[in-house]
C-alpha cells in the first residue's frame, strides 16, 4: 500500500453496519495477546552431506520449535484507530459484493481466479492468464500454471465448504490444492518438522510447532473462527495468522491459509456472491505482510489486521476495474454481432466472459445447447475476434477469449505493482 488510509466515519451505513457495531467487543487500548513460546525438540534428521563440515555440526542436537498458544477465548487487543479502519474496510467489502448486482456470476468466477493467481504469486508462482486458463482445461505444459490452476480449485473448495469451517473441511481445501501435484500429502497434516528459511531447523528463521501438537491447535483455531463476537475482518486476519503459525501441512500452507480468508468472509455473511481478492492487495508489499505475520507471533495482532484492512481497499478497487473491463468486453461483443443474437448465442457470450478458455464440449455441457448451435456460435464469435482458436488439449480444440485474457493480465499487473521499501 502506498500510504496509510485514515479511517472515516460511516454515517447512514445502514442496518448491517449498525449490527456490526454492536458486535465489536475490542478493547480501546491494546493489551496483551498470547505470543508463541519455544521448546527444545531433538533433531533426528540425517546430516546433509552436501553441506560443509561446519554446517553439518550446526545442524545437530535439539532445535527450538514454536509452542502455539490457544486463542479460542482470547479478546483481540486492536486499537481504536485500527478498529475504525476495519469497520470501514468491512463496509467497503459488503458494498463491493452488493454493487456487482444480481448478475454477479461472471465476476464471481473471474474474481475467484484472480484471488488464486495473486495468492500464488505471493509464493513466487507466476503465469499469464492464458496459460492458467489452458491449465484449467488440462494443459500441463507450464508447471506454474498447473499449480495455480490447482489453487483455483482450492479457492473454489473453500467457498463451497464455507458453511462448515471444520478441520476436516480445511483439509479438503488443501486436498483440492495439492492432489494433482502431491497426492501423498494432499489433505493430510504433516507428520514431521518443517521450517522456514535455513537448511535445517537449527538455522531456520522460524520453526512451527511439533506435528504432535497440530490437531489440538487446529481444533482451537476452528473454535476461534466459530465465534460471533469479533469483527469479521479482525477474525479473518487473526485466523489466517494463526494458521500460518501452526503450519499444519507439509506444503501449501500459505495458499490454503489465504483460501481460508475467503471462506470465513463467506461464512460470516460479509460476501454472498463474490470472492474479495485480498491477496491482490497483499501483493503490493509482501515484505510488510510477512513482517506482520512475525509481529503476530510475537503478540501483536494489530499489524496483520491493519495490513488486511488496507489490502481490502486496493483489492476491491482493482476488482471494480476488472468488473468494468469485463462489462465492456461483453457490451462490445453484443454491439458488434451482425444480427439479433439467439438465446444460445447470448448464453455463449455470457460464458465466454467468465471462462476465457473453452471447448465446444464444455459449451454444450454448461449451456445445454445442441452441438450444431455450439459450433455455429463459436464460429460467429471467432469471426468477430471475440474468440481465437489455440492448441488442442486432450484431443479437443480450444478457443480463448483474448479480451478477457487481457483484462485478467491487467488485473494481475495492477496487483503486482510493489511499493518501494
Amino acid at each position: 500500500m502506498n500510504q496509510s488510509r485514515t479511517p472515516k466515519a460511516q454515517p447512514g451505513a445502514g442496518q448491517w453496519a449498525h449490527q456490526q457495531h454492536r458486535e465489536i467487543s475490542l478493547s480501546l487500548e491494546p493489551a496483551a495477546w498470547p505470543s508463541i513460546a519455544f521448546e527444545g525438540v531433538q533433531w533426528t534428521g540425517a546430516p546433509d552431506t552436501s553441506q560443509s563440515r561446519r554446517q553439518q555440526l550446526r545442524a545437530r542436537g535439539p532445535y527450538q520449535a514454536a509452542i502455539v498458544p490457544q486463542i479460542a477465548d482470547c479478546v483481540p487487543p486492536i486499537s481504536g484507530r485500527v478498529s475504525a479502519l476495519v469497520e470501514e474496510a468491512t463496509i467497503d467489502m459488503v458494498r463491493f459484493d452488493r454493487d456487482l448486482g444480481d448478475d454477479a456470476a461472471p465476476f464471481a468466477a473471474l474474481l475467484l481466479r484472480s484471488e488464486s493467481v495473486a495468492s500464488s504469486e505471493i509464493e513466487n508462482l507466476t503465469a499469464g492468464a492464458k496459460r492458467i486458463a489452458l491449465a484449467q482445461l488440462g494443459d500441463r505444459s507450464s508447471a506454474n500454471a498447473t499449480l495455480i490452476a490447482s489453487n483455483v480449485a482450492a479457492m473454489r473448495a473453500a467457498i463451497d465448504l464455507s458453511d462448515d469451517l471444520s478441520v476436516e473441511n480445511i483439509l479438503s481445501m488443501h486436498r483440492a490444492l495439492l492432489f494433482g501435484a502431491h497426492p501423498e500429502i494432499a489433505g493430510e497434516f504433516r507428520t514431521g518438522p518443517v521450517w522456514i528459511g535455513g537448511s535445517s531447523p537449527h538455522s531456520a528463521s522460524f520453526v512451527p510447532p511439533r506435528h504432535e501438537a497440530i490437531a489440538e491447535a487446529m481444533e482451537d483455531l476452528v473454535a476461534f473462527m466459530a465465534r460471533n463476537d469479533i469483527p469479521v475482518l479482525v477474525q479473518a486476519s487473526i485466523a489466517h495468522a494463526q494458521f500460518e503459525t501452526i503450519h499444519p501441512v507439509s506444503d501449501g500452507n500459505g495458499r490454503t491459509g489465504r483460501a481460508l480468508i475467503g471462506a470465513l468472509l463467506r461464512n460470516k455473511g460479509i460476501t454472498e456472491k463474490v470472492t474479495i481478492p485480498v491477496s491482490s492487495g497483499l501483493l503490493a508489499n509482501t515484505r510488510a505482510y510477512f513482517d506482520a505475520l512475525s509481529a503476530y507471533q510475537n503478540g501483536d495482532p494489530g499489524a496483520i489486521t491493519e495490513m488486511f484492512a488496507e489490502s481490502t481497499f486496493s483489492a476491491t478497487e482493482n476488482g471494480r476495474q476488472l468488473a468494468d473491463s469485463i462489462r465492456s468486453v461483453q457490451s462490445n461483443i453484443f454491439a458488434n454481432l451482425p444480427h439479433q443474437p439467439s438465446k444460445s448465442l447470448q448464453s455463449t457470450v455470457n460464458l465466454v466472459v467468465h471462462e476465457p478458455a473453452l471447448t465446444a464440449e464444455m459449451l454444450i455441457e454448461i449451456t445445454g445447447q445442441s452441438s450444431s448451435s455450439a459450433y455455429r456460435n463459436i464460429a460467429t464469435l471467432e469471426e468477430l475476434g471475440a474468440l481465437k482458436p489455440t492448441s488442442h488439449i486432450k484431443g479437443r480444440k480450444v478457443w480463448i477469449a483474448p479480451a478477457v485474457i487481457e483484462a485478467l493480465d491487467e488485473f494481475a499487473l495492477r496487483a503486482g505493482k510493489r511499493v518501494r521499501i
